[in-house]
């Protein structure tokens, strides 16, 4: 799956792996137990509303080379720097703000991703005010989720058509950071693929729920 691009030969052909819970998960969810509660409660369920959706985005652009563990960690940090991910907040930050970021060690501290942020935040409100974040960008799915079941890691793709298609989408409105990869990462963790290995437990939670 496209979280396995933080170490790519940990997961390589690796099916889930069942934990002292008795419960399988995902491999690349490990031991950590932020970690295994954002694979379980989080990551491959739909997530429509908006705001949600751009936080999510962002915070995956923040990742890039770096592993998203390190992300996680500092998520409370990230909404308390970024006025709780409000597009309309984050749209008016300026150079000032920017160099006050720079400064803020509870964040990553990338004046390109800080910036690339502010970017996005604008483009986000253009779409939002004409049909809505996140009816925009279901509609690459239809409206529902891609279901794929791969049975271990080295089924997952790192990018898709359908994710270059909406990367380059999102990069001709405005947004930063946002690369096919990226883009096919955001769209696993907030359900448009689910890509849950069919060992799963979280495979088999959602399929009842489908």
């Amino acid at each position: 799956m496209a979280k396995q691009r933080e170490n790519p030969r940990a997961w390589r052909d690796a099916a889930a792996i069942v934990h002292a819970d008795g419960l399988a998960r995902c491999p690349w969810a490990g031991a950590d137990p932020l970690y295994v509660a954002y694979h379980d409660e989080e990551w491959g369920r739909p997530e429509r509303d908006s705001r949600a959706l751009y936080e999510k985005l962002i915070l995956d652009g923040f990742q890039a080379g770096l592993s998203w563990i390190t992300i996680l960690r500092r998520r409370e940090g990230f909404r308390a720097a970024f006025e709780g991910f409000d597009p309309q907040e984050i749209a008016r930050f300026d150079s000032a703000k920017v160099e006050a970021l720079m400064q803020n060690e509870a964040i990553i501290r990338n004046r390109a991703k800080i910036e690339g942020a502010v970017a996005s935040a604008r483009a986000f409100l253009d779409i939002e005010e004409k049909q809505g974040f996140g009816a925009y960008l279901w509609d690459f799915v239809n409206g529902e989720p891609i279901v794929n079941r791969p049975r271990t890691t080295a089924d997952v793709p790192a990018e898709t058509d359908l994710s270059r298609r909406l990367s380059k989408d999102l990069k001709s409105r405005g947004f930063a950071f946002c690369g096919p990869t990226i883009v096919y990462a955001f769209m696993q963790a907030v359900g448009m693929i689910d890509d849950h290995l069919a060992d799963c437990h979280c495979a088999h939670r959602l399929a009842e729920r489908a």
